[in-house]
């Protein structure tokens, strides 16, 4: 096999990271492209050979794209902004889409780029109804699911499949659902839920679902389909739906806390949001709870990963075992007493 280098996007993030853990664990090398003067950089495994660049501007692409000859790359493009906010976003839209046209771009300019696998999301899927599973989609149209980071991930995607069919490039996608588990140095949005339920700030529930998966699962998929997946192909990278309430029990549980006792059906919850929403209109402060993240919780989260599983050999495990994990690494890492 000739000698390859990783081009790994997104390496400073949660998922990124476990990746780029991952492949220097299996002897790998790794390149990764950060942004410039990004304090994350400190969460980049130091065996990376690290890049520091911008997404929007593909001249800064260029040298993290270049290797020595007889070398070949696999790219793995992770990165994107990331909020729950519906509202449009030009940062969300220039980096989601117009980095990810710069990806393709560059991996077709370099026909040592033997592979990209693109980190999609479950939200570019429409949404079926309750009671059906959500699968793969072979197109993928934005007007068709909500919030501008799904709209931003749906049109991404279908610019990846566009390159894959109409100039040659050899790329496959992966839609990772919720991200779960240890190894969150920057804590992100799960692991503060899970840290407010552990110490007690969190006065009420929602009854409502999501679909987490543990982020080694993810890193591991992620890899698997950089070394399996087919061109042109989506592969959903998914759990079983949980409720919120048997969530919360597993973290009270595992953790030795107290349990909620609240949880707020979601038509109450949605009242609640929107009144949050107008206060926070007038003070200019963000609202605790929003109606879009109600949402979240209301709609279908019964993705099917079962493509996965049959072609790249995804696994995942169970709810309960990442808890475990991710609570033993938050008491050793002193986020939670």
């Amino acid at each position: 096999m000739k000698n390859t280098i990783y081009l790994l996007t997104g390496a400073a993030g949660f998922l990124g990271g476990n990746i780029a853990r991952q492949l220097i664990d299996r002897g790998d090398r790794v390149r990764a492209f950060v942004l410039k003067n990004d304090p994350a950089v400190k969460f980049v495994p130091r065996e990376c050979e690290i890049f520091e660049g911008d997404l929007t501007d593909k001249e800064s692409l260029r040298e993290f794209f270049t290797v020595p000859e007889g070398t070949e790359t696999v790219c793995l493009h992770i990165a994107s902004v990331v909020t729950v906010n519906p509202d449009y976003s030009p940062l969300v839209m220039n980096v989601n889409v117009g980095g990810t046209q710069n990806i393709i771009d560059l991996c077709l300019e370099h026909p040592e780029c033997r592979k990209l696998v693109y980190c999609s999301s479950t939200g570019a899927i429409p949404e079926v109804p309750k009671g059906k599973k959500i699968r793969e989609v072979s197109y993928f149209d934005s007007t068709k699911v909500l919030g501008c980071y799904s709209e931003s991930k749906a049109i991404a995607t279908q610019l990846v499949l566009d390159a894959v069919h109409n100039r040659g490039l050899n790329a496959c996608v992966v839609h990772p659902s919720g991200i779960l588990g240890p190894n969150d140095p920057a804590v992100g949005e799960t692991t503060g839920v899970l840290i407010q339920i552990i110490n007690g700030e969190m006065p009420a529930g929602i009854d409502g679902s999501f679909n987490l998966c543990d982020v080694r699962d993810l890193a591991d998929g992620a890899i698997r389909a950089a070394d399996n997946g087919r061109a042109g192909e989506c592969y959903i990278l998914g759990n079983e739906e949980v409720n919120f309430r048997d969530f919360a029990k597993m973290v009270s549980d595992e953790a030795g806390v107290k349990e909620i006792k609240t949880f707020l059906p979601i038509g109450v919850a949605n009242f609640i949001a929107s009144i949050l929403e107008k206060q926070a209109k007038r003070s200019g402060k963000r609202p605790l709870m929003t109606t879009f993240s109600v949402y979240n919780l209301a709609r279908n989260n019964d993705f099917d990963s079962s493509k996965a599983k049959r072609e790249l050999g995804y696994t995942t495990r169970s709810y309960r075992d990442t808890i475990r994990d991710e609570v033993a690494w938050l008491r050793a890492t002193g986020k939670i007493a």
